[in-house]
């Protein structure tokens, strides 16, 4: 299964696009992170890959159809998309939040089925939160709830996973359990997109790195190729400097 953003532009106010000329193909078996400035377009990139917004110019499509023509179940069972913050309205259970993964394949006014159950079983298990699977979502701590919160899109059974920064707001030992599970689900097939304002985490987790700036893509390839302190000074607007070998990193230069 293929997704490929063609030609792609969007604009929330008529005559002045976030995004243009987009043109990125998300691969299966693979994590692509989204780096970029704020207002970049990172997030409304991610919303049109998932099928959540339409393209006021080019095209998205799964395995050569536009994702208009897709009804939203049939786009749901292809395409999860995960957002950095869920708060749901009653204080379910871990394994509740999983189980609403589900919903694509529940009928209307209908319940979740044995294979349901046994989805959402399956996804806190790939995810090492079987001990947490009756506990109170608020209870949960931050990394814990960011963790339910993709076993929810595993749950669902797409092809691709859509991740909205799924390190923000965590510590270090938190960033490195969830992007550590994220990466396992690609060895099954899974193919993973990730906005982030980590240009660290991308050298260490992701297979391919496309940078934005001010809605346009300036690179996209392997981590060192892209991740570099001249792309990203174009990007950000301030020095880099590169720091180690493998692992290596970069950092703001001091001025």
């Amino acid at each position: 299964m293929r997704l490929w953003a063609r030609g792609v532009g969007y604009a929330y106010v008529r005559g002045k696009p976030v995004l243009q000329g987009i043109t990125l193909e998300v691969r299966a078996g693979e994590i692509l992170f989204l780096l970029g400035p704020n207002g970049s377009g990172k997030t409304t990139l991610l919303d049109l890959l998932g099928g959540l917004r339409l393209p006021g110019e080019g095209e998205v499509a799964l395995d050569g159809r536009p994702l208009s023509a897709l009804s939203p179940r049939a786009r749901a069972r292809a395409i999860a998309s995960v957002p950095q913050f869920h708060e749901p309205p009653f204080n379910f259970t871990a394994w509740e939040v999983v189980l609403m993964g589900r919903a694509p394949y529940v009928r209307l006014l209908g319940q979740p089925g044995p294979r349901d159950r046994a989805a959402a079983d399956r996804a806190l298990e790939a995810l090492g939160l079987t001990g947490l699977r009756d506990r109170p979502y608020y209870t949960l701590s931050g990394g814990e709830r960011r963790l339910v919160v993709v076993a929810r899109g595993l749950a669902q059974g797409a092809s691709f996973l859509l991740l909205d920064e799924p390190d923000a707001h965590l510590d270090p030992a938190n960033q490195h359990r969830v992007l550590r599970a994220v990466g396992g689900l690609v060895e099954g097939g899974l193919g993973v997109v990730a906005t982030s304002h980590s240009p660290n985490n991308a050298l260490l987790y992701a297979h391919r790195v496309a940078l934005l700036a001010v809605g346009r893509l300036l690179s996209v390839g392997s981590p060192p190729e892209v991740v570099t302190p001249d792309l990203l000074q174009n990007a950000y607007g301030i020095p880099f400097v590169l720091v180690g070998d493998a692992p290596r990193a970069v950092l703001p230069a001091l001025t």
